[in-house]
């Protein structure tokens, strides 16, 4: 019977001892850092995305144009912009951040999509939708992309932060509007050109363009800080600045004739030829130039651009040396050289957007190809980690083996 005592007690003792040991190592974990912590320099790298639908990824879902049944050009289905964590829905209505976008570069990086369609350097509401803009807007649960980048930074090792905003100070939205509107409501022998209204030209005066470029300054600035504040120093990451593409030819680089309304009609693309000319050798790179001028005037040592003015030049909405699916002869976006076929520019679809599928805020917008082309370009520029800026053009035919159009940065 004592024997039997004597036993239990020290079984008693034995399980204290290791319920107290247990506790002394609880408490002594909680207090010690995680051995796998995530922040400023530490764990795997992650890219991340700040801007407008030039980034977010608007028109991403469609692979070429149509105008036979959408499901042939469906590259990503109805879920293409889904980016909550069910993906059953955006985190922001409308920010449109695509699953095919640029920062998804993948070969161990990481990438995080905070760019949302519609986007100015300073946040806003238009229609109900909140617009992100680069700036620590906090309200009704609602933060601008800078602020959301510090939250995001700070728990995860950010190597770069791809940029392009600027686009929507100068009213792009409005001008492409104008534009097409002149071309579709004036006949060819008496046609109004919107490079010659004051609601575009207005966008493009000096005073005009020192003012958005002083905002697209402030944004980049903003960037810098929201990194600083996530405690990096300028040397633990890299802002890379980009510019715009441009989206159409010039006026002889159309397959369609401008008389009539097989432009538009047809192609999606109705701009009078002197508009065209004047959306290549003014306005582009009037707002390049200010992007690019703006990334300069920072003045912070890890910025570097990359100039994608001309990537898409030989696969642009109505090019000549491409073609919508049907008058290429393809079944579908899947189909063999349907990458150097097709268009990587989203049609103009007016009216026919009104409906789903498709939508009016993806017109005139880099489509799932060019998204995969600009992958390809943000790949090179992140250099495995050492990144560096340049121009990005088409380099080759075809895809590389990542499903990306070969694409070259110098």
């Amino acid at each position: 019977m004592h024997r039997w005592i004597i036993d239990r007690r020290s079984s008693y003792l034995a399980l204290a001892v290791a319920l107290v040991a247990a506790a002394l190592v609880y408490c002594l974990g909680a207090l010690a850092p995680a051995a796998h912590a995530e922040g400023p320099g530490s764990g795997s790298p992650w890219t991340v995305s700040l801007g407008d639908s030039y980034i977010s990824g608007e028109a991403g879902r469609w692979a070429g144009n149509t105008n036979g049944s959408s499901s042939n050009i469906d590259a990503l289905g109805s879920t293409a912009y889904y980016d909550n964590s069910t993906n059953s829905g955006e985190l922001i209505a409308g920010c449109h951040r695509s699953k095919s976008a640029e920062v998804y570069i993948g070969g161990g990086v990481s990438g995080e999509n905070l760019a949302c369609s519609g986007a100015k350097t300073s946040s806003f509401s238009s229609g109900g939708l909140f617009k992100p803009g680069l700036d620590f807007y906090n309200s009704s649960g609602h933060e601008g992309q800078a602020l959301m980048l510090q939250h995001f930074a700070a728990t995860h090792n950010v190597k770069l932060v791809a940029v392009s905003i600027g686009g929507n100070n100068f009213n792009f939205a409005g001008i492409v509007q104008t534009c097409v509107e002149d071309f579709l409501f004036t006949p060819e022998w008496w046609p109004a050109y919107c490079s010659g209204e004051s609601s575009v030209t207005n966008n493009f005066s000096s005073s005009n363009v020192a003012t958005q470029k002083a905002a697209i300054k402030g944004a980049i600035l903003n960037v810098a800080k929201a990194m600083t504040n996530a405690g990096y120093s300028s040397s633990q990451y890299t802002i890379l600045v980009q510019d715009y593409p441009s989206p159409i030819p010039n006026g002889e680089g159309f397959r369609y004739s401008q008389s009539g309304y097989t432009r538009q009609d047809v192609g999606g693309c109705g701009f009078w030829n002197k508009d065209a000319n004047y959306a290549n050798s003014t306005m582009l790179p009037t707002i390049d130039n200010a992007e690019l001028g703006a990334a300069t005037e920072a003045g912070l040592s890890n910025v570097k651009t990359m100039q994608l003015s001309s990537a898409f030049n030989g696969r642009r909405l109505c090019e000549k040396g491409v073609g919508l699916l049907e008058e290429e002869g393809l079944s579908s976006w899947k189909a063999s050289e349907a990458v150097n076929k097709t268009e990587w520019i989203n049609q103009i679809r007016t009216l026919t957007a009104i409906f789903p599928p498709y939508e009016i805020q993806e017109d005139i917008h880099p489509n799932y190809w060019a998204q995969m082309a600009l992958r390809n370009c943000v790949t090179q520029a992140y250099n495995g980690g050492t990144p560096k800026g340049g121009t990005c053009n088409i380099s080759a035919s075809g895809l590389n083996s990542a499903g990306e159009p070969n694409m070259s940065l110098h």
